[in-house]
């Protein structure tokens, strides 16, 4: 298993070095210089959307709970695709005309004509609070699959899970990550759809396995168990999130044009919904298998979030059991990287560049942003550094942040050419605030993205409304790119 590992690990970084002689400028290094097919952007999009919580937390999830958390990977279905079918092609078209934009920070900079500057700063702040937190839990997650695997202790688990991830992002940058996610998003459905068919046969069949869990734990095949209708909501909520993922929506960007969205989406759609499903499948028949075999549940009644990896050891031999669980790292791997990236291009393009050093030429602004990834590895390290943090926790909270304080922006900046700076910069910061005060105080047992996506979305429409309106240059840009969208697909 080991061996495995190490062929994987080493595959990843030659990827990298690969990407690093085919990227010639800061563009290519953030955003792959525009030119990513409908394939690679499908496969990048879902791979850096679904981390380690995909083989982890969901499936730790439906173990202790049965199906009433899969709620939440119906939300996520929905989420997505609207967020393609809405968002995706509109985006890479409006942030070409607003000065080409490489990142959110700028998008808005340009969209609002914000001279003063405050919204490409807040906006980059918001996503290095957040995203820290995000990385985090990639390290932990990544921790968790070598501590299992291999028996080291928590700090070296750490370090080792993390480090490949580091070195591949900081040296290929854009090309690399979306070059590595395909990979990584073939081997997590190939891993997702094995483990929970071998768990079957190893218990005979489906109705035997669905007829031990009626027989011990008949309220884990209910949806609703435990679940009240403020439950589900919040479930279903997650879907909100997709809206303002700077990780996804720069896939969206990075894409040769709008007229690769559509297949695009078909691609992703299908893999997203088989990988899904395929997590909840391994939670749910992992309750029969450890209720057959309880001498063997030590691992999983310790910690949930490991169901995956106890399955993968006990049903596979080493070498094919290496090759599973290397879908754990490709799943941390991916997601970890773009946002590393995303972090980076943030500081390096929205603050440095800007405010620091104007005139900075590319090569600089490349070496910037390779300094920034190691930068805010550093930082997500020392957060996971807590051994007993959880890799659902972590996701939700940030995943929360970003869907509050970006999603009710991108889509009416997107959809309404009345948005203007000040409705921009109150919906972003009313987001922010109402997802970290929601969350420290969990009033009402309501995920904090639901009132954080309302109070945003009011608050963009009321500041709108409030003073000068956008101006001519504004509605003119806007116009041009909804053009263009609309006859890139063929309306």
């Amino acid at each position: 298993m080991v061996t495995t590992f190490v062929i994987y690990i080493l595959g990843m970084l030659a990827i990298g070095f690969i990407a690093y002689r085919a990227t010639a400028n800061f563009s290519d290094y953030i955003l792959g210089g525009r030119s990513i097919g409908s394939f690679v952007t499908a496969l990048s999009a879902g791979a850096s959307d679904m981390s380690g919580w995909l083989l982890m937390g969901l499936p730790g999830a439906i173990f202790i709970s049965g199906l009433s958390e899969s709620w939440i990977a119906v939300g996520l279905t929905l989420g997505a695709y609207l967020n393609w079918l809405l968002i995706a092609g509109r985006l890479r078209v409006h942030t070409e005309h607003q000065n080409n934009a490489l990142t959110l920070p700028v998008f808005f900079s340009h969209r609002f004509d914000d001279h003063s500057r405050i919204l490409r700063v807040v906006s980059s702040l918001v996503i290095l609070a957040f995203f820290t937190i995000y990385c985090a839990s990639g390290v932990v997650a990544g921790a968790r699959l070598f501590e299992s695997s291999f028996g080291f202790s928590y700090p070296t688990a750490m370090l080792l899970g993390a480090a490949a991830t580091i070195i591949y992002v900081f040296v290929g940058g854009y090309l690399a990550v979306s070059w590595t996610d395909t990979i990584q998003a073939s081997l997590m459905i190939f891993a997702l759809i094995l483990v929970p068919v071998f768990v079957i046969l190893s218990i005979g069949d489906i109705g035997t396995a669905i007829d031990e869990i009626r027989v011990n734990t008949p309220e884990k095949l209910n949806f609703f168990t435990g679940v009240s209708a403020i439950g589900v909501i919040s479930a279903l909520a997650w879907g909100l999130g997709y809206f303002g993922q700077p990780h996804i929506l720069v896939r969206f960007m990075a894409a040769s044009s709008a007229k690769v969205i559509p297949s695009a989406r078909r691609t992703c759609m299908v893999w997203m919904i088989l990988c899904l499903a395929g997590a909840v499948a391994v939670g749910f028949f992992g309750i029969s298998y450890f209720a057959d075999n309880p001498q063997q549940a030590g691992g999983v009644n310790a910690n949930s979030e490991r169901v995956f990896i106890e399955l993968t050891q006990l049903l596979f031999n080493p070498w094919v059991a290496g090759i599973i669980l290397s879908a754990i790292l490709a799943a941390v791997m991916s997601t970890l990287s773009a946002q590393l990236l995303v972090c980076s291009s943030s500081i390096t393009e929205d603050l440095y560049r800007p405010f620091l050093r104007p005139g900075a030429s590319e090569k600089e602004l490349m070496w910037v942003g390779r300094m920034m990834v190691l930068l805010i590895s550093v930082i997500a390290i020392l957060i996971a550094s807590d051994p007993n943090s959880l890799v659902l926790g972590l996701v939700s909270y940030a995943w929360a942040g970003f869907g509050a304080a970006f999603g009710p922006l991108i889509i009416l900046s997107l959809m309404w050419r009345g948005v203007t700076r000040n409705g921009a910069l109150a919906g972003m910061l009313t987001g922010a605030a109402v997802v970290a005060v929601w969350g420290h105080y969990g009033w009402l047992g309501l995920y904090e993205m639901v009132p954080g996506f309302i109070t945003s979305t009011a608050a963009i429409l009321i500041f709108s409304k409030i003073g000068k309106g956008p101006s001519k240059e504004m509605i003119e840009r806007f116009d041009a790119a909804h053009e263009e969208y609309l006859a890139s697909h063929g309306k």
